[in-house]
């Protein structure tokens, strides 16, 4: 069995020391222009090279969260799309969304202006019930969003494109549930995958429906926000704010109004890292199920882009 790992912009060596301690019997190798086909692929944005080398390929393993980068390519006709279920990202991206939401809530923001410019103020406490947060997208991530900010007791609704139960979250589903969703919440958690459907899906009239004074988390894609209609509804007063984690364009060109907005929180892509040892042990047991004939979760839907 052999195992290509194409990557771009990731170091090498560890994955295939960690996935030839998992699978000492397959050959790993860094893929080459003209080397052997493989019979499975470790790969983040690989060149349409590699997989125009690779027409036997059985599976291609994704290291990051997303695959709409990679379903952009001309795949392998037989090689099935496989998604990371997890390994790690679901808590750092409930710690990440849920610092985002309690830092607006209790607007420390605010109290750390005033600190820096030596004033002792004082502002009068939220009710959470005045704050319900929406999460856009149930999937694993999502769905573990919603939980973690349940327990700050804050009303949680969620919205996906299918019917979905979880405990502690009023749930919303298809384009009518969309706008009862929307118009529910004054915090907005996007965590959707990006397809033809989602592009372009925060935009004016979206985030227009939000209860006034409304507030903005993107941690999917930058190509779900409309940026002039963020900008345009932010400087209307109709949102009060946003964090965002993802952009149309990274890095963030230094010209971009992004970054001198005073309502804006930016972070550079980093609300939910791959972890290396998790990611590997989960490709492992992945491609041992593969060979012994058995089905695996994170199978991607190449028509509905997750």
């Amino acid at each position: 069995m052999r195992i290509a790992f194409c990557c771009t912009d990731t170091k090498a060596e560890p994955w295939l020391q960690g996935l030839g301690q998992a699978l000492p019997r397959a050959t790993i190798e860094v893929w080459q222009p003209g080397a052997a086909p493989a019979d499975y692929a470790v790969v983040w944005a690989p060149p349409q090279q590699f997989l125009d080398e690779q027409p036997g390929l059985k599976a291609l393993f994704n290291i990051g969260a997303g695959v709409d980068a990679l379903l952009k390519l001309r795949l392998p006709a037989g090689a099935q799309v496989v998604r990371l279920d997890d390994a790690g990202m679901s808590v750092q991206m409930a710690e990440y969304v849920s610092h985002a939401v309690i830092r607006h809530f209790r607007e420390f923001d605010a109290y750390e202006a005033d600190m820096r410019e030596g004033r002792w103020s004082f502002r009068k406490p939220r009710s959470r019930a005045d704050f319900p947060v929406g999460v856009m997208g149930l999937g694993v991530l999502g769905a573990r969003v919603a939980q973690a900010l349940s327990v700050f007791e804050f009303p949680v609704h969620g919205w996906s494109r299918t019917p979905k139960v979880l405990e502690g979250v009023r749930t919303h589903h298809g384009d009518v549930g969309l706008q009862t969703f929307l118009s529910s919440c004054r915090v907005l958690v996007n965590l959707l995958p990006l397809t033809p459907d989602t592009r372009d899906i925060l935009n004016r009239e979206t985030l227009g429906r939000l209860l006034p004074g409304g507030y903005l988390v993107n941690v999917a894609r930058g190509a779900h926000l409309v940026e002039e209609d963020l900008l345009a509804l932010l400087d209307s007063g109709h949102l009060a704010g946003a964090t965002l984690d993802v952009f149309r364009t990274e890095p963030l060109p230094p010209e971009h109004p992004f970054w001198r907005h005073p309502k804006l929180t930016l972070t550079p892509h980093t609300s939910a890292r791959t972890l290396r040892d998790e990611s590997i042990a989960q490709i492992a047991g992945k491609i041992r199920a593969l060979e012994a004939g058995q089905p695996i979760a994170g199978l991607v839907d190449r028509f509905r882009g997750y």
